[in-house]
């Protein structure tokens, strides 16, 4: 008989990142694209139990098992939700091992997790980085059909399900990677600043600024608050703007116009003024991504950090070379590693001490 031994979701060894509810600790509610739960074991074989809710699309996660990324699809006949165990490796050398299980997709669905079962025993968990981030984006920051690698340069393929969406090789997730920090990557497709504009949960659009202080955004989950005293960053990304023009049940907007420049612009600055009192030595920086866009949107973000006070106030913007420029579809892996690689240099070129606040 295979031996079997459970590793709860509250055993002391698991090593968590990203917004994670943990009001019942023995099964912690995963919402955000990118979250994920460590573990190190010594055995053969690791699995993962879930509890699941599908909201749409097909549903998959994934995981990074001895630095191999690899996805797991259990989802695919409409059921709403249930119960996975989910086999994540096997056949493996009696040897030590490490798997980051994470969530590949954004509201797509959420689950709790439920803890791991191996052969073996798990083994004291890496000391987390001292280092920390924080991105609020939308679709690209999520890692959005970022695995149609056929399409690079070109629109996303129709009725893809999901399947290609993967925050790991999210823009956001390989920067702090490449940094050796920790990532708390609260994005979503769709997302605009405001309530009734952008896609995300159409036609009763919800917007960042009802997103950015929650732990579940997710209606379907019932919102709830979140609690920034849990986690302060040292660095902020901030990359909404993409899907602000399109509207639902408001006007439309025009960037050029000024009084909706001026409304835009204030919503904006009402959150990283909001961010900036719960993390008043981050530094903060906004952007927009590769994705293309009418540059007016990225001369407004200049223009508000200019009246955010600028470097001076630690507030910068960052511009890729390509912005707005390199794609009509989602950013595929090569672009995604693209920006990284710019954003990555940029962070770095402030120096060590933005770290150690």
């Amino acid at each position: 008989m295979e031996k079997m031994n459970f590793i709860a979701a509250d055993d002391k060894e698991l090593s968590y990142m990203g917004r994670i509810d943990f009001a019942d600790a023995k099964a912690p509610v995963f919402y955000f694209a990118g979250s994920s739960v460590t573990v190190r074991f010594k055995g053969t074989y690791i699995k993962a139990k879930i509890r699941n809710r599908r909201i749409y699309n097909t549903q998959e996660v994934g995981a990074v098992v001895d630095g191999k990324q690899q996805k797991y699809t259990f989802c695919e006949d409409g059921a709403w939700q249930g119960e996975y165990t989910l086999t994540l490796a096997q056949g493996l050398e009696n040897a030590r091992h490490e798997v980051i299980f994470f969530k590949r997709q954004d509201a797509s669905h959420y689950f709790a997790f439920l803890g791991f079962e191996t052969d073996g025993e798990v083994l004291p968990a890496k000391p987390k980085p001292q280092r920390r981030m924080e991105c609020y984006g939308d679709s690209v920051s999520a890692g959005a059909v970022v695995e149609a690698v056929a399409n690079v340069g070109a629109l996303d393929p129709e009725n893809n399900d999901g399947i290609y969406d993967n925050a790991w090789y999210s823009y956001s997730m390989i920067t702090a990677r490449n940094l050796g920090a920790q990532l708390h990557n609260v994005a979503q497709g769709g997302i605009a600043i405001f309530d009734d504009t952008g896609y995300f949960h159409a036609p009763n659009c919800v917007g960042m600024e009802s997103v950015y202080d929650k732990l579940c955004y997710i209606p379907e989950g019932g919102c709830t608050q979140w609690d920034f005293s849990r986690y302060t960053p040292q660095v902020v990304l901030f990359a909404v703007g993409q899907n602000d023009q399109h509207n639902e049940g408001r006007p439309d907007s025009d960037i050029t116009q000024p009084e909706y420049r001026k409304k835009w612009k204030e919503g904006y600055k009402g959150i990283i003024n909001s961010l900036r009192e719960h993390y008043p030595n981050a530094i903060f920086i906004l952007l927009l991504t590769v994705l293309c866009h009418d540059e007016q949107w990225d001369k407004a973000v200049e223009e508000i950090k200019n009246e955010l006070g600028g470097e001076q106030s630690g507030v910068y913007h960052f511009m890729f070379k390509r912005t707005g420029k390199a794609t009509p579809g989602h950013p595929r892996i090569p672009e995604q590693y693209e920006m990284s690689e710019e954003l990555t240099a940029f962070i770095s070129s402030l120096g060590e001490s933005i770290w150690e606040k």
